[in-house]
Parts: C-alpha cells; structure tokens; sequence
C-alpha cells in the first residue's frame, strides 16, 4: 500500500533527526588538524585516510540534510511532489524510494545520462 503524504512528511522528519545525530557524531569524531605527528609513515598514512574518510562523509550527511531540509520546506509551501524539471507530479513510489527527491524518474533519468 503506498505512503500518503502525511507519511512521506513524517518520513522525512525521522531521516532529518537521524542525519542531525549521524552529523554531531561525525563532528565529534572528525581531526582538521594537520597528521604527521606520529613516528612511523604508515601511521600517518592511515590517519591520512580516516581523516580524509570523515570529511568526505560528513560532507555527504550534510548534502542529505540539506534535500531533507528543502523537501520539508516544500511541504510547507505546497510545492512537495512537484519535479523541478517539467513540473509534473513525482510518483507516490518514487518518493517512497526517494523521499528527498528533486526530480520524477524521468526527468532524473535524463539528467543522469546528459552527465
């Protein structure tokens, strides 16, 4: 049975909750600071590694938030289910599967294969 829209929206609050806790873990976890303090270059490297690992993700958790965060904006400007490229409506299951969504199947697919 598919999601209603109150679901959906409900759906994006929970994922906006949990990237808020995946992010203040990350955060808590994540060195900036400079590596090559320890005596041996495989410990750099690997400090290297982690390091440039938790940038990337906490730069991934923080691209979710921000489509979780306009999809609920959307919700309170009625804009929710519209795709941004040819206006029509998403699909309920294409929202289901992707509920942060920019785009209908089509128009994302098109995108996709221009790039």
């Amino acid at each position: 049975m598919p999601l209603t829209y109150d679901e959906l929206h409900q759906l994006l609050l929970e994922q906006e909750e949990k990237l808020e806790s995946r992010l203040d873990i990350i955060k808590s976890q994540v060195r900036e600071d400079g590596v090559g303090y320890s005596n041996h270059m495989a410990d750099a490297g690997t400090e290297v590694f982690e390091q440039t690992r938790d940038v990337v993700m906490r730069k991934q958790v923080q691209r979710s938030m921000k489509d979780v965060r306009q999809a609920l904006t959307k919700f309170t400007d009625g804009t929710y289910g519209i795709c941004e490229s040819c206006g029509g409506r998403i699909d309920i299951p294409r929202l289901e599967a992707v509920p942060a969504t920019h785009y209908c199947l089509r128009c994302k697919t098109r995108l996709e294969v221009k790039s």
